[in-house]
């Protein structure tokens, strides 16, 4: 339950579709995920090309648009999240996969949760009716966040990835929209 001083601090907080001004902050919050947990898959630090190439116009997804969102605390980003079709194909189109990172500081106080509920009404207007989250076996916290909030584990992919000399699962969860 969160206390009337928590929902005040909640609403402190901005969260916009973002811009190509963004991407150094974005970067710098995923490539500390990169670095520092298994958060994120990836070992090596990205550039500003991996967030500017889903929307590529020659891409996959060409003629959507599925924009990545960032959280802002006094004008400073300090988390994003993105919904992004499984497939780019037609037919799995009510089908979407979310993913979010926020800076560890501002984790655990419902701000997840907050972003989530966007990403959850973007999906309701694109007709989404099922959403895929894949979170590491190392990382409870976001299995957690994710069961706390209605998905259920639908899959496991076992000892499919490295990261700092260990294997890890990949845990797929799935929500259905109301």
């Amino acid at each position: 339950m969160v206390n009337m001083q928590e929902r005040d601090k909640l609403k402190a907080f901005v969260i916009r579709k973002a811009t190509p001004q963004d991407i150094q902050a974005m970067l710098e919050i995923f490539n500390y995920y990169i670095k520092k947990t298994f958060a994120a898959y990836l070992e090596t630090p990205v550039g500003p090309d991996f967030f500017q190439a889903f929307n590529d116009e020659d891409g996959p997804y060409k003629n959507q648009y599925f924009p990545y969102y960032v959280m802002e605390e006094n004008s400073r980003v300090i988390g994003f999240g993105a919904l992004k079709p499984y497939f780019p194909f037609r037919n799995f189109q009510h089908t979407g996969v979310v993913s979010y990172f926020i800076l560890p500081e501002y984790t655990r106080k419902g701000l997840g949760a907050k972003l989530l509920n966007v990403l959850y009404r973007d999906a309701k207007k694109k007709n989404m009716k099922c959403l895929l989250a894949n979170v590491s076996s190392k990382n409870q916290a976001s299995l957690n966040f994710h069961l706390k909030h209605g998905f259920v584990e639908c899959g496991r992919f076992k000892a499919v990835g490295t990261k700092f000399g260990k294997y890890f699962d990949i845990i797929w969860l799935q929500k259905f929209l109301e």
